[in-house]
């Protein structure tokens, strides 16, 4: 029986002028491979690009995976891997498989006993908690909050129970372009002690973190954000 290939998780920048932030070993993985999944092909390219490959693309294969992908055609992607060939995941930005639905295929990968390896990058979750000063040991991460303001208050309240009650770092994200509503919504529903970690930019030359008590913020100017990948902790 021929031995499988593997299926490396590599991790990609979280913004521009950012490739120095992906680790040369990596860098040499991705250079060995031939197939490719990812959740956008044209920005999968852009990112090869950067790191000054050795192959040209015409040899190169790319799969687009989204969270609505077949089964069946997730299997499919992997088949290289079965026959023996190795496969890299990408994300659009930072770790494949989180917040990420790259997700889907390791899992796929993993029915099909694939080895999967995962390799070191950076990750706006990890990255954010770090820099916040909010509890690192006890931190729950909950990806897109509801867009609309009612849902969005309530879903506010509820988390800032949980930073309360359990002393838990809440983290989430939001699209760039509705970033300061976020805040805005955020800074007139949540308690004045609660703090409050906008974490922007991260690794770019935007690169913006600031930890404040909700109250302080209201007196503060926040930052102009519209646009620029962030992510938002609260906790105390």
């Amino acid at each position: 029986m021929a031995t499988k290939g593997k299926l490396y998780l590599i991790p990609t920048p979280l913004g521009g002028e950012a490739i120095h932030t992906i680790p040369p070993y990596v860098v040499d993985i991705l250079h060995r491979l031939d197939v490719f999944i990812a959740e956008r092909a044209k920005t999968a390219r852009q990112f090869i690009r950067e790191t000054k490959p050795v192959k040209p693309f015409s040899e190169l294969t790319f799969y687009e995976i989204g969270k609505h992908t077949p089964l069946e055609e997730r299997a499919s992607f992997l088949e290289a891997a079965e026959n023996g060939q190795d496969i890299g995941l990408l994300s659009e930005a930072g770790c494949p498989g989180v917040a990420d639905p790259g997700a889907y295929v390791v899992q796929t990968a993993h029915q099909k006993g694939i080895e999967v390896v995962p390799l070191v990058g950076p990750s706006s979750i990890l990255l954010g908690l770090m820099a916040s000063g909010l509890n690192g040991q006890n931190f729950c991460f909950h990806g897109y909050l509801p867009p609309k303001k009612p849902d969005l208050m309530r879903e506010l309240k509820f988390l800032e129970q949980r930073v309360f009650k359990h002393t838990q770092t809440q983290i989430f994200i939001e699209t760039p372009y509705r970033n300061m509503a976020l805040i805005e919504t955020a800074l007139n529903t949540l308690s004045a002690d609660m703090l409050f970690c906008i974490a922007a930019g991260l690794t770019t030359p935007a690169e913006y973190v600031r930890t404040l008590s909700v109250g302080a913020w209201r007196k503060a100017q926040a930052p102009n954000l519209d646009k620029i990948p962030a992510i938002f902790l609260l906790g105390k």
